[in-house]
């Protein structure tokens, strides 16, 4: 099997997309060998099956010129080798460039999509590729015809418990980049009731940075609104880090929140479950995750009350039932959303459709 990838970012030192690094290494080991077209690149660091080939984003390649590049090194990879499938992971708008030259090949496309915006974009190239997959189902917008639910990817491994004890007093943890979508004045207004009403001391940290000039706004009106409610010394915002600097964070807070509501599948949720801790989400995607805790674990979307009710609950639990529920959630994880998992299960969908194409084309 020799799979051609396309990616959004290939950059292992990338807070937000440095994941796709750890996926690439999982697929290599599946696989003869994987092309990688990127958008962008920055440090590498793939096996010697992987070739990874920039479009130029970093370089600050016109959209145009970035077109003519991605055509230049897709036409050198089927000249040079044959290609048995397709992954396009995130970026829909190479599945449709690419689409009318491999489905001239006859090499199948899978794509992948986990976000709840629904453009022409993607719906153009649902019907370009052979298969969609999705993380989770409610994070997929569109038909259902081709979709296959091949879970998150996460990296057990890295993601994992090492023994060490939540901190006092308690932290609470929300990783990931701040932006509007991700909902943080509800937790701030939630930890602001918490203060009033449980007496206890705890803080909130808040790791992550924003992207983009209306991100850098957003931030503002974060700290902003901290201010407003004399939380300066609960709330405190931390800069985002490389995926490999987050399991410390993970396994020193006592649990983590995510807000981002129902249609997206947000991976944050996941590792810091891996790493044995619980995590209250808005997100109705997370429920079978969630298993039998699920009722304890989701809270309204936008719903201050309810996210500092709940988190009052959990912050009294006995800490033995806190590592209960931990362990039964990092299982959970493992079965359902493991790097390795989502390899094979990825790797079987490429095969079962290469072997269709080879046997009608």
């Amino acid at each position: 099997m020799r799979l051609l990838l396309f990616n959004l970012a290939t950059d292992a030192d990338d807070p937000i997309l440095g994941f796709t690094t750890r996926w690439i290494q999982a697929l290599a080991k599946q696989v003869a060998s994987v092309d990688v077209i990127t958008m962008r690149a920055g440090r590498i660091e793939v096996p010697g099956n992987v070739r990874v080939y920039s479009v130029g984003k970093e370089k600050g390649y016109s959209e145009a010129r970035r077109i003519l590049e991605f055509y230049r090194h897709l036409f050198r990879i089927l000249r040079e080798r044959r290609i048995d499938a397709c992954f396009s992971h995130m970026i829909p708008e190479f599945t449709i460039l690419a689409a009318p030259v491999l489905k001239a090949k006859g090499v199948p496309i899978v794509t992948w999509y986990a976000h709840p915006a629904l453009t022409w974009k993607l719906k153009l190239a649902h019907h370009l590729s052979d298969r969609m997959v999705a993380s989770l189902a409610k994070a997929y917008p569109y038909k259902r015809d081709k979709l296959t639910v091949v879970g998150q990817g996460i990296d057990t491994d890295l993601f994992a418990p090492d023994g060490t004890p939540p901190e006092e007093p308690p932290i609470i943890l929300c990783a990931g980049r701040l932006s509007p979508v991700k909902d943080h004045p509800t937790l701030l207004k939630a930890a602001a009731l918490l203060r009033d009403r449980w007496g206890q001391p705890f803080r909130v940290v808040i790791v992550g940075g924003p992207a983009g000039a209306a991100g850098e706004a957003y931030a503002r009106s974060l700290r902003d609104l901290a201010q407003e409610l004399d939380l300066q010394d609960v709330v405190h915002f931390e800069p985002p880090v490389p995926m490999t600097a987050l399991p410390p964070w993970y396994r020193r807070c006592t649990l983590q929140v995510n807000l981002t509501p129902t249609g997206s599948g947000d991976k944050v949720v996941l590792e810091a479950m891996s790493c044995g801790r619980p995590c209250l989400v808005a997100n109705e995607g997370f429920r079978e995750t969630l298993g039998e805790y699920a009722d304890r674990l989701l809270f309204r979307c936008g719903d201050p009350e309810d996210l500092a009710a709940k988190l009052q609950r959990l912050l009294q639990m006995k800490a033995a039932e806190l590592v209960q529920m931990g362990n039964c959630l990092r299982s959970n994880v493992v079965r359902l959303h493991s790097l390795e998992g989502l390899a094979e299960r990825l790797t079987e969908i490429f095969k079962q459709l290469s072997a269709r194409r080879k046997a009608t084309f």
